[in-house]
């Protein structure tokens, strides 16, 4: 039994002798419960809204305020007409117009009757079901409150329009997201295990001395993953739209520059992740933590980014799959051009400079 102890006491301190262990023991586990505390959450806060209020009367200022107040809705703009709704929706921000009609409050206190239009984003229909549900709450709970003793019944009619998705379609949101998700797990992380798997069988000294240069070695080993990668978003796009009806409604030559966009940056990744892992599970583990739960959780995937807490909405503009989606979202259902998604081309391309840049020179350095 003394032999046992001894042997049981030797483990544990070869275990806390190992900060690597102790990171997967006890680190791991304590991020991921905050993680997934913070991320995973059904309530909306600080959504951006427009306003278009035509009546320009008391009623409304208060329904406003009332709306603004309720820590669910955030003022992004006040509009002057109906022209303007579209467009900024097709930039993006905004996931809200309320619309209030002429003469609100006098037909309020003199008809009884008045008309709200309440125009939401359904690219992410969750949400968009969510925001036309509190405000259609809020909306009814001013009335009740505020004419609580009038003579007439009083009624505010809500008229919620979907944009973009009328049906509430979930497809219309995992496509673009479950596009993401594949093309890192293909482009990354096949990338970075099957180069580390060279170096592991001992292949990589035989390509070393082959009249192929480093960037040779590097571009050979890339290819068939981009190809492959393009050829699966092909498929992607096809079968949502064939399968779940899934529009795409701008330009397919600028979904196609997104998409490859998005493959040539996890490539780089997957090059730079094959730099630092010693053995292929390694690679994979740090590809899934670096690269697959982070886009599942930090990019707007599943859980919309403006619910999270501020740390993790910074953090987000770090994760490549953000812009990705957004900027296939945006291609895909609403139909917009370069001009309104230059911001995300231009991180991305910014993002697939950089990093290509590191992971080339390391690999050249790993190489030689």
């Amino acid at each position: 039994m003394k032999q046992l102890l001894g042997f049981i006491r030797k483990e544990f301190r070869h275990i806390f002798r190992d900060p690597r262990t102790m990171i997967i023991l006890f680190g791991i586990p304590i991020v991921q419960l905050l993680l997934f505390g913070y991320v995973i959450t059904t309530e909306i806060k600080d959504a951006r809204i427009a306003i278009l209020d035509k009546s320009h009367d008391e009623v409304t200022r208060e329904i406003t305020h009332k709306l603004l107040s309720s820590g669910y809705f955030k003022l992004d703009a006040m509009l002057d007409n109906e022209g303007q709704i579209d467009n900024i929706f097709r930039q993006g921000n905004v996931k809200e117009v309320v619309v209030f009609q002429d003469d609100f409050g006098k037909r309020l206190k003199r008809d009884g009757q008045a008309n709200v239009q309440v125009i939401a984003d359904a690219s992410d229909p969750n949400t968009a079901q969510l925001l036309s549900n509190y405000t259609n709450a809020i909306v009814q709970d001013y009335l009740q409150k505020k004419f609580v003793n009038y003579k007439i019944p009083l009624e505010i009619k809500p008229q919620v329009r979907m944009l973009f998705n009328e049906s509430l379609v979930g497809a219309f949101m995992y496509v673009p997201g479950t596009m993401a998700l594949i093309l890192i797990i293909i482009s990354a992380m096949m990338t970075s295990i099957t180069i580390v798997r060279e170096k592991e069988m001992g292949t990589m000294e035989i390509l070393l001395v082959s009249p192929l240069k480093s960037h040779h070695i590097i571009i050979g080993k890339v290819t068939p993953y981009l190809i492959l990668s393009v050829i699966n978003a092909v498929t992607i796009v096809i079968l949502g739209n064939l399968v779940f009806g899934v529009p795409v409604r701008g330009s397919l030559i600028l979904l196609m520059f997104v998409v490859i966009l998005y493959i040539m940056l996890a490539l780089s990744l997957g090059i730079l992740i094959s730099t630092i892992a010693a053995s292929q599970f390694s690679a994979m583990f740090v590809s899934i933590m670096a690269l697959m739960l982070p886009t599942m959780l930090l990019s707007g995937f599943i859980y919309p980014i403006d619910n999270m807490p501020v740390v993790l909405q910074v953090l987000s503009n770090i994760m490549p799959a953000r812009w990705f989606i957004e900027a296939v979202k945006a291609v895909m259902l609403k139909g917009v051009g370069a001009g309104y998604i230059w911001k995300q081309l231009l991180i991305m391309a910014g993002m697939t400079i950089f990093f290509l840049g590191i992971s080339v020179k390391k690999f050249k350095l790993r190489l030689e």
